[in-house]
């Protein structure tokens, strides 16, 4: 009897001690963490290792324009008075250059939803019909130029990601009919081969706070008979729209190279 009662005593000690001896050495190893913790704090980092994704910095839009003309061109295009600005002018003058840089700064900071290109799909003598590949690898010859400023902003991911989900819109001017675009920029490019009617359905698509830049150079124009560029400009000089707006771009406004000043002067365009 007294040797159980014994074992059960140093049973119960022994298992004190051990219980002891495991909250002192829990207390123990907190107090070590604690103070490792406290030391790694102040040296500027701990253990716990976050990992953030790559994430590539968004280019700001910086416009800058070159020359009187171009800065008209950009200051109507950015007047939210005005709806629709026509840029009209010998090519290498920055018409489509500075519009695509103002959609752009203009979907970044949220004024619109998407941006819709659109032209005449190619000159008089050609079909689009019988071209292969999809509607944007159609277009795609007509468009690269846009495309070629939109690369300054955009990886190539960002841009066949939003053409996916509909930001970026490229349509010919014959797709056009019957749609109303809301919260976009338009950019209808090389409008010198529009006729009067495709002209006319153009600039009445045009939805809530949405705005619309039309360019041409009337030198390079297919057409000269029923030519909706001409027609519309003619209209709007002897009419008063406050909402609309033409900018002429002259030769000494081509910021290219001096040498495609020389052959448009060669040519005798003025």
């Amino acid at each position: 009897m007294i040797s159980n009662c014994v074992g059960k005593i140093f049973s119960v000690l022994e298992n004190k001690v051990l219980a002891n001896i495991s909250h002192q050495g829990g207390h123990l190893m907190g107090a070590k963490r604690k103070a490792a913790e406290k030391r790694n704090s102040k040296k500027g980092y701990n253990n716990v290792v976050d990992i953030k994704p790559f994430q590539k910095p968004s280019k700001q839009v910086n416009i800058l324009p070159r020359n009187r003309n171009q800065e008209s061109y950009v200051l109507s295009l950015l007047d939210e008075t005005k709806d629709i600005v026509f840029g009209i002018g010998p090519a290498g003058t920055g018409k489509t250059l500075l519009a695509v840089q103002v959609a752009v700064k203009m979907f970044k900071e949220g004024a619109v939803d998407k941006i819709i290109v659109t032209r005449p799909a190619v000159s008089v003598d050609e079909d689009l019909g019988f071209l292969p590949g999809t509607l944007e690898e159609k277009m795609a010859p007509w468009t690269r130029p846009i495309f070629d400023v939109l690369k300054e902003y955009f990886s190539a991911a960002e841009i066949t990601g939003m053409i996916q989900e509909g930001i970026i819109e490229i349509s010919p001017l014959a797709y056009m009919r019957g749609r109303t675009f809301k919260r976009s920029f338009i950019l209808a490019d090389e409008m010198q081969n529009a006729t009067p009617n495709q002209m006319k359905m153009l600039l009445t698509r045009l939805g809530e706070e949405s705005m619309m830049a039309v360019t041409g150079d009337l030198n390079q124009a297919d057409r000269l008979k029923d030519n909706g560029l001409i027609d519309f400009t003619n209209r709007l000089e002897t009419s008063n729209q406050s909402c609309l707006d033409i900018v002429h771009f002259e030769q000494g406004d081509i910021e290219r190279h001096a040498a495609v000043k020389a052959v448009l002067q060669v040519y005798g365009d003025e």
